[in-house]
């Protein structure tokens, strides 16, 4: 079977600004299940072993795309570093809502999709997002949340907000290339102006989607108490966890193998057979 990778699709969204996409998939003769992987903080479309995890997906007969968020740090000339601090710190839920709405907007429309078939893979705070995006959006069938959050309210508290709001800036260092990354005052004020959308456990409980929740038991990031609390708000839902898997599920930047690391297979290997029996 060919898989085809088509690399940096250019995204435009109005409400933002310019962002890369990719898309892996099967040649083949039928619409094809959209699936889309939504990353989270700190993250973005390349890093680790997700081009590995797109090509499982594909091999497996899904329309796969993955993509920037356009305020993640990286650019359309550079988009495997923080070349843009300025946007990171600009960025807000607000933003990553619109562009994620845009990619389902782009593919959907493409010949090769089924468009009544679409599901959502959100990672750490692209798992919040997601979830957001579900309940708000009738067409998506499906919800696989990967070291999710249960919240997006996660900021700094007591003198530290305090510090936060007066400065209008707070700094937080990328523990792999030693950047100070920004996070301006602005990403708390989108917060409260629309907390009602933001709210990731009314999402959760109004998602009419079915909902697969994956979380690693020695996630050093996310508790996995998160998962349990999402799938409390949604029991429905089907709650999958992987034994002394971390926050990546044994994945790292850079990945140099030419295999996905175990806990990463095992958790796509679970997507596909849930996406296989339920969409």
């Amino acid at each position: 079977m060919k898989i085809i990778k088509n690399k940096n699709i250019l995204i435009s969204n109005p409400e933002t600004k310019d962002f890369l996409a990719d898309a892996f998939y099967p040649e083949a003769n039928e619409k094809l299940p959209l699936v889309i992987f939504v990353h989270g903080y700190k993250g973005y479309k390349d890093w680790g072993a997700w081009n590995l995890m797109a090509e499982k997906f594909a091999e497996a007969g899904f329309f796969f795309v993955k993509f920037n968020f356009s305020h993640n740090g990286t650019t359309v000339e550079d988009p495997e570093n923080f070349a843009d601090l300025e946007a990171f710190g600009n960025n807000n839920y607000s933003k990553e809502l619109s562009d994620l709405n845009v990619v389902i907007d782009h593919f959907v429309k493409d010949p090769k999709v089924d468009d009544q078939k679409i599901v959502l893979i959100g990672h750490s705070r692209g798992g919040g997002i997601s979830i957001l995006k579900t309940c708000e959006d009738e067409r998506i069938n499906g919800l696989i949340t990967l070291a999710s959050v249960d919240t997006l309210e996660r900021f700094p508290t007591k003198e530290n907000f305090e510090k936060w709001k007066e400065n209008g800036v707070y700094y937080v260092e990328n523990g792999r290339t030693k950047q100070q990354m920004p996070h301006y005052f602005q990403f708390f004020e989108d917060f409260k102006n629309d907390e009602h959308r933001f709210d990731v456990e009314r999402s959760m409980e109004m998602a009419k989607a079915q909902v697969l929740i994956i979380h690693g038991t020695s996630d050093e990031s996310v508790n996995i108490k998160n998962a349990e609390h999402l799938h409390i708000l949604n029991p429905t839902s089907e709650l999958y966890l992987i034994e002394n898997a971390n926050h990546t599920f044994g994945a790292k930047e850079p990945w140099e193998d030419d295999v996905l690391p175990e806990d990463l297979n095992e958790v796509v290997e679970k997507s596909i057979e849930f996406i296989r029996q339920n969409i």
